[in-house]
């Protein structure tokens, strides 16, 4: 706006002020695509705003009074999909056996552990998550990198998570998450590949959920005080699992990741953590899971010591009782760590005497203890894992009994935040369960894995 002061001493002018709706510009006339701001007068000690117009000599732009910044805000809500993140992250393993005797070995945690092996990529994650909205929230994350059972070729594109948190407080303390996501039973198993430091989870708690996750509906509560501790242990670097909630409880199906439900009966899963923090500084969490439901094992013919026989199941059509407890502590590396977990429970197994699945005791855990130090050169985490398990493995066809007895040893370095290198010594003594007879193997492996982060 362009003009001369008013001389000291005139009547102070009136004058009419529109906003473009789009360009959020002000201007002292109307036109289109223009919303009147109000009547406004003339003030010498006020300062002049944005004004554009071809028409208006009359009025100094340095005594025009306007709006309140609330009502000429330039700024405008987002759209919902403006509030999504994209970030995730790949795996890349080799694993060399140290003697003949490993060529056998076979994990469930690393397909490329065994004969004819090479370089591998073991998880490929790509997370899209966001608030949507005040009260809801939005996670979905594919893998590019699965390996259906049986195939021969690698990178399959499979879903891990896909599912909706519904806040139901303000304080975002209370919500109900549903679709598939981690069931919340094991505290490793809720923690992240991408932050856990040992290459693979323990068989004793990974072998209760099949991809740790399943479809269903889910409870959790976390006061303010702790959501802030569970947000500080990822972000700092410490390892944290997430917020899982300081209490959680819900429903499931009991199938695994995606998979259908085979008997009408969902599982049942109550999970608890409290993570303290002393005056020093030091996290400690503990906390202690259960879950209970029914199990539909996948049968099949069998050759076991010279007989071959298709093993019956107990309650064929209720599937097989499947309940677990669980414990664990977290001493979080600061810079020294420790953690463990433990499991006792009941679940399908093969009885061979007897050629039938019936229900039988399980129990197994793991130790880990790390040490957390900086250096010029970036972040370092020495380690070593024991682990244990003695009980069936469900998952695989006649639920064979799993026996396992591993230490590994390693460190994990991170020259910056998008990369991590890991490199381990494993001394592995395991049930090959994925065919008859079931051999238990030993073998050493040198192991190593490159994380790239998005």
């Amino acid at each position: 706006m362009c003009g001369t002061a008013a001389a000291e001493g005139e009547p102070q002018a009136a004058i009419e002020l529109y906003v473009d709706t789009t360009t959020r510009q002000i201007f002292a006339e109307p036109g289109p695509g223009r919303q009147r701001l109000g009547r406004f007068v003339q003030a010498s000690d006020t300062p002049a705003p944005a004004v554009v117009t071809t028409a208006q000599p009359a009025v100094s732009t340095q005594q025009v009074a306007v709006a309140p910044p609330s009502a000429v805000s330039t700024s405008k809500g987002k759209a919902w999909y403006e509030k999504l993140s994209i970030r995730g992250y790949v795996q890349m393993r080799y694993n060399q056996e140290i003697g003949g005797g490993a060529k056998d070995l076979r994990s469930p945690g690393d397909r490329f552990i065994g004969r004819e092996q090479g370089f591998g990529v073991r998880r490929a994650r790509v997370v899209i998550s966001g608030d949507v909205s005040d009260r809801m929230s939005i996670y979905l994350q594919p893998d590019l990198a699965s390996t259906p059972s049986g195939s021969t070729t690698t990178h399959f594109a499979q879903l891990r998570d896909a599912y909706a948190d519904l806040w139901l407080d303000a304080d975002k303390e209370w919500r109900v998450r549903a679709g598939q996501s981690k069931i919340p039973f094991g505290w490793e198993d809720l923690q992240s590949s991408q932050n856990r430091i040992a290459l693979d989870r323990a068989d004793a708690l990974n072998s209760a959920v099949r991809d740790e996750r399943d479809l269903g509906l889910f409870l959790y509560w976390s006061p303010k005080e702790i959501k802030e501790r569970f947000a500080y242990l990822q972000k700092s670097g410490l390892k944290g699992s997430g917020d899982y909630g300081m209490f959680g409880v819900g429903v499931y199906n009991g199938q695994g990741a995606n998979r259908p439900d085979r008997n009408d009966q969902l599982h049942t899963v109550v999970h608890f953590s409290y993570p303290f923090k002393f005056a020093n500084g030091q996290y400690l969490e503990v906390g202690a899971d259960a879950y209970s439901g029914r199990y539909k094992v996948s049968t099949a013919s069998v050759s076991v010591d010279g007989r071959t026989f298709t093993p019956t199941v107990d309650a064929p059509l209720a599937g097989s009782t499947d309940r677990r407890v669980a414990a664990h502590v977290v001493y979080y590396p600061q810079p020294f760590g420790f953690q463990a977990e433990w499991t006792v429970g009941k679940g399908p197994e093969l009885d061979i005497a007897q050629r039938r699945v019936r229900t039988r005791s399980l129990r197994g855990g793991y130790a880990q203890v790390m040490y957390k130090f900086d250096t010029a050169h970036g972040g370092f985490i020495p380690y070593a894992k024991w682990q244990t398990y003695r009980g069936g493995a469900k998952f695989d066809t006649n639920a064979p009994r799993m026996s396992v007895d591993e230490l590994e040893a390693g460190v994990e370095w991170q020259p910056s935040s998008a990369v991590e290198l890991a490199v381990a010594f494993a001394n592995m003594r395991r049930t090959d369960v994925g065919a008859a007879p079931y051999r238990k193997i030993d073998g050493k492996l040198l192991r190593m894995q490159l994380q790239v982060n998005y």
